[in-house]
This record gives C-alpha cells, structure tokens and sequence, in this order.
C-alpha cells in the first residue's frame, strides 16, 4: 500500500514497542524522572505538530480566565460533609485489592459529591434548601445581560441545565439549549438563532457542545461544573473563542470551596503541565489517582 518511510526517532533502540512495556515504562511511573521524561520526549516528537492558537491566530481576541470560588452552606453544606465523610470511611476501610475491583461504585460516590456542588436535588428528590452554586451563578448572568453580553452555559449534567431553565424562566431571562437529545436540524436552527435573536444565555451540555458548533456572538463563557478533563472544556470555550469573535471573552468557572472541586481543579492543571512538560521539557509527573489520593482530594 505504498512505500513506507522509516523516521529516526534517535530513541533506545532497547524500547520494546508493546502496550505493556509502555506501560511499565512511562504510563505508571510514579516518581519524577528526568531521563524517563526525555526518552519519552524522544518517542513522541516526530509525530508532534504542535500550533498554537495564539501564534495561528493573530488577530484573536484575548481570553481571560477567572476561578469563581463559591462557598457551600447551610444544608448544602452539611450534606456535602456528610457524604465526604462517608466515601471517606469506605475507602479506608479498602485493602488495595477492593479498591480496585470498586471503582465503579467509587465513581458513582464521587458523581453524588459533584452533583451536591451543583446542587443537592440534582438527585435528592425533595430537597429546598440552599444552592449556593446557582444563586452564584444567576448573579453572574443578571449582571453580565445588564452590560449587554451574551453568554454560554456549560454544565456536564442535563439536570443543571433543567434546574438553570426553571430559574431563567422565574426571573424573564430567554434561554437557547443544546443537549444530547437535540437533533442535528435543530442544532444548526438554534446556532443561527442565537447570532441574530435577543435570546441572551445559550445552555449547553459540555459533550454535545464540545465541537462543531459557531458561537462567536458570545463573549462569555460560565463553566458551572468542572470536568477532570480540561480539554474538553477548552473546546467548549472554543465555541465562541474562535475565527469571527471580535470582543474579549471572559471564561468563568464555578468551584466550590473547600470540595472535590478544587480538587478537579487541581489535577487538570497536572494534567495541564504534563502535557507541557511533555512537549516542552521539564520533568514528568504522574497524574494516576491511587486510593491514598483520593482520600486526599476528600
């Protein structure tokens, strides 16, 4: 099927190219590394075109990033500790073989601990108590419409964007919306609407708005929850931080205090800097949550 090429990576000519010798070598290595850093450096660079949007794109508006720190309380709060402290108590209790074979119930623990930060009747049925996020959150729409913006709306949860809906409904406020159940007619249909209409808040669920989508009449973005991979939000925020945006947009995301989603915060900006390190130098750290981590980031 044609001639092939050989590249000279200048690599170990010891390096097995196997998925489990990768593995061992550089996918589980726990410890900074240097050589391992540079070997891997080695492998990865010829197959590495990297172009940056700020040297592609000139002319692009800045982008400008604010941490929106939200404070839990009242009954939200006091949930939140207690189903903390109760992921807290399984997982000690765990030997290493257990906690392996439960990661799926961890997950799920895990999500409930997200979803109290956006609000605690995303799954408690009969819950009226405080939700500070989105109290938080309407501030900053009611202000940003006020000064004559329109805005985005990322949440990975459809049940935000409901609970988001009914309190835009409460207050007046005209709201578009993409999710996964919104066809591919009608997503176009709503993306033409919302560059020429006086709808301000397009709502979007973070993996149907992921790509392919031109929302350049918006020039802020509020990220309500955080997602451990922060690739996927930045091209969220690339919706409307693209070829035809003429104005600054300003990206918000939504942490609440002292939980796991400062945590998440955290590890995207590991994963942020290994994938620097990686293409740019400077060491390799390992971003695999062991079970003495994940008691940390409670």
């Amino acid at each position: 099927a044609g001639n092939l090429r050989r590249i000279n990576c200048s690599c170990d000519p010891s390096d097995d190219p196997s998925v489990k010798s990768f593995g061992k070598k550089y996918t589980f290595k726990t410890s900074t590394d240097k050589e391992t850093s540079d070997r891997l450096r080695r492998l990865v660079h010829p197959f590495i075109l990297r172009r940056l949007k700020k040297d592609v794109l000139k002319e692009l508006p800045d982008k400008i990033e604010k941490v929106v720190s939200v404070h839990l309380e009242g009954e939200q709060k006091k949930l939140y500790d207690a189903y903390a402290q109760r992921l807290k108590l399984y997982l000690a209790k765990q030997s290493p073989e257990e906690f392996r074979q439960s990661k799926l119930e961890i997950l799920k623990e895990l999500t409930r601990l997200r979803q109290l930060c956006c609000g605690p009747s995303l799954f408690l049925e009969h819950y009226h108590g405080e939700n500070t996020k989105l109290d938080t959150c309407m501030e900053l729409v009611k202000q940003a419409i006020e000064n004559g913006h329109k805005i985005l709306l990322f949440s990975q949860f459809t049940s935000v964007l409901d609970e988001l809906q009914k309190a835009f409904k409460h207050e007046q406020i005209k709201s578009h919306r993409i999710d996964g159940g919104v066809s591919k007619e009608e997503r176009i249909r709503l993306t033409e609407s919302f560059a020429t209409d006086d709808t301000p808040v397009f709502c979007i669920s973070l993996k149907a708005g992921g790509t392919g989508l031109n929302l350049t009449a918006a020039d802020i973005v509020i990220h309500y929850d955080p997602w451990w991979n922060v690739a996927a939000q930045n091209q969220a925020t690339d919706r409307t931080h693209r070829i035809g945006q003429k104005n600054i947009v300003t990206v918000y995301e939504l942490i609440a205090e002292a939980t796991i989603e400062e945590q998440i915060l955290n590890l995207q900006k590991a994963k942020s800097d290994l994938v620097e390190e990686i293409l740019s130098g400077d060491g390799i750290k390992s971003t695999v949550l062991n079970r003495d981590e994940l008691l940390q980031m409670l």
